[in-house]
């Protein structure tokens, strides 16, 4: 193990990979020189839009057209061609026919795709994350939503901006990812969805979070009591409404509102957050990316909690079960608008309105100072 996490994985996909910098010094690259290349000319691309939006329908349609002109192989989920008004469109039937579909969960595309483009918020790149549970293919995000930190693109111009990538001409940004593994130690067997007998101490395997995993007391009414282990040693009880472990990405989302300091995404890191903490002195804390973090259940909590992954799969955690989080070796590549450090700066300012104030006016010579 080191503290510093382990080294990210620079093949994206089946064809796309990082270009190394020969000047890196102790092959730690300059977040400004991380670029995207191709060993071979993409040939596919998974086009992902937010469900019942109504506006992302044009550029959805407009899109998909211009890539099969350039005869690449479209991937959709099925059921964003569920929607009525797509199948109702005469005009873009011919278009459908030439898309291949899959659905989450069932089918596995992780080798089939080259590249991704999202058309809606952060939440439409949040679920392309999770659909890639090792190697991630670059993804290209357009903003279409409601907030947009993390979807640098304007759709105005995504016919250029799109080539551009095709030609691998491009920044990248490695947004590193949590590995998540819920352990269940509840005496009686049981099934999971998939069908598989859970005893006594097994996993329910391992799950990757670009954001956060949040612990929580659910609809109960007492204080959440869990227990913060770091590499096997308790660090720490949180008595309050319960915990935030972020990735830098996820230092601007949840954490933030919960009071937590906001971490450039190169930075290799975790971030400990609590929830309204019944405490005038639990303050947020950064850890290395190497460490190994388990949340539990106290033994005297009054009830139990609640965990969820980037806002789903929520579930419930019993007296026993155990929450392993560590940082995974497989990021989520993405393409930048200009590079990773005036991209991140970028959306500070516009989408939370970073350091806002009204400037103070200028002292004439003059003018006494006292």
């Amino acid at each position: 193990m080191s503290l510093h996490g382990t080294s990210p994985v620079t093949t994206f996909g089946p064809k796309a990979c990082m270009l190394q910098n020969p000047h890196a010094v102790m092959h730690i690259q300059d977040p400004a020189s991380q670029r995207l290349t191709w060993n071979k000319p993409p040939k596919s691309v998974l086009v992902i839009k937010k469900i019942q939006d109504a506006s992302l329908l044009q550029p959805f349609k407009e899109l998909c057209v211009f890539l099969t002109e350039k005869n690449m192989i479209v991937y959709v989920e099925r059921k964003v061609l569920a929607d009525p008004v797509i199948q109702a469109d005469e005009s873009f039937a011919a278009v459908i026919q030439k898309f291949c579909t899959f659905r989450e969960d069932l089918d596995d595309i992780s080798n089939r795709v080259d590249f991704i483009i999202c058309l809606g918020g952060d939440g439409t790149l949040l679920y392309a994350s999770s659909l890639f549970q090792k190697s991630v293919p670059p993804v290209m995000s357009f903003h279409l939503g409601s907030l947009g930190f993390l979807t640098p693109f304007n759709f105005d111009t995504y016919q250029s901006q799109v080539t551009q990538i095709i030609e691998g001409n491009a920044a990248i940004i490695l947004r590193s990812r949590l590995r998540v593994v819920k352990e269940s130690r509840e005496k009686n067997a049981r099934v999971d969805k998939k069908g598989i007998i859970m005893t006594k101490g097994d996993s329910e395997g391992s799950r990757k979070v670009l954001n956060e995993v949040v612990v929580d007391r659910g609809p109960f009414s007492y204080l959440s009591n869990v227990d913060l282990f770091l590499d096997g040693h308790l660090i720490t009880t949180v008595q309050g409404d319960g915990v935030i472990v972020s990735t830098p990405t996820g230092s601007t989302a949840y954490a933030v509102a919960a009071g937590a300091s906001m971490i450039h995404p190169n930075v290799p890191a975790i971030m400990i957050t609590p929830i309204c903490p019944h405490s005038l002195s639990f303050r947020p804390i950064v850890v290395p990316a190497g460490v190994e973090l388990k949340i539990m259940l106290s033994r005297d909590s009054r009830n139990t909690a609640w965990v969820s992954f980037d806002g789903r799969k929520r579930q419930e955690i019993c007296h026993g079960d155990n929450i392993t989080i560590t940082t995974s070796c497989f990021p989520v590549p993405s393409i930048c608008f200009q590079d990773p450090v005036n991209d991140w700066f970028e959306s500070l300012a516009q989408c939370l309105h970073w350091n806002v104030r009204k400037k103070q006016n200028y002292l004439s010579s003059k003018e006494d100072v006292f």
